[in-house]
């Protein structure tokens, strides 16, 4: 049986980094349970479509969320009062919550929102817009395929895999397809790999999308 291990893991002491940056042994659940909660909320409130990853740190009583976004304008608002509003309905809806209310500790949260400047070398954007397509009933070969093309097409790319399962197209059994164009060394350690899984959720079933890019090798 083979043994899969997700991407970014396989490279965490190399290349990758956590997308959650704090130590704290006595808080530890605590905290973890903190930043699922508060990725759901950003998602539910800003919407996946243009949200890339969101990071956190934590340090002497500050809490550092960054926002990676591909229309960071839309986040910020006038005069920065979409941010304002964002960090308002976080305190409200997550730091003062009822089972929140017994800690005393008062928390600073800072919001900072990062540009993703090329949209088509990202796996996490490329996935929710192929899943969102599959949504809409697009045919997935076509999706597939634009996608590639679109992607390949960017410099920092140099290779793509996409993987949709389940009953694609609404057929009745469900199978597994994929299509790649270019390298996907995914055995070496030093390939840089950006991985990410979405699904997409269709009347018939849902159908799980995986995303591969393949950037170039990084030397120490």
């Amino acid at each position: 049986m083979a043994h899969k291990v997700h991407p970014k893991s396989y490279r965490l002491k190399n290349l990758a980094d956590w997308e959650s940056r704090w130590l704290d042994k006595k808080n530890f659940s605590k905290n973890l349970k903190e930043d699922f909660k508060i990725r759901t909320f950003l998602e539910e409130k800003i919407g996946k479509l243009w949200l890339e990853k969101i990071e956190i740190e934590r340090f002497s009583g500050k809490i550092n969320i960054i926002i990676f976004s591909a229309r960071p304008g839309m986040l910020i608002g006038r005069g920065g009062g979409g941010i304002e509003e964002l960090k308002k309905l976080l305190e409200k809806e997550i730091f003062k919550s009822k089972e929140n209310k017994s800690s005393s500790e008062k928390k600073e949260i800072k919001i900072d929102v990062r540009e993703v400047k090329d949209v088509w070398a990202s796996a996490s954007l490329i996935a929710r817009n192929v899943a969102q397509q599959i949504e809409k009933r697009m045919p997935y070969r076509r999706v597939l395929k634009q996608t590639l093309s679109k992607s390949t097409a960017s410099k920092q790319v140099k290779g793509i895999r996409i993987e949709v399962a389940g009953r694609l197209n609404g057929i009745a059994i469900a199978r597994r397809e994929w299509l790649q164009k270019g390298r996907m060394p995914r055995q070496t350690l030093r390939a840089d790999i950006d991985f990410f899984q979405e699904q997409a959720y269709c009347t018939y079933g849902t159908i799980g999308v995986k995303v591969w890019i393949y950037k170039g090798d990084k030397f120490e």
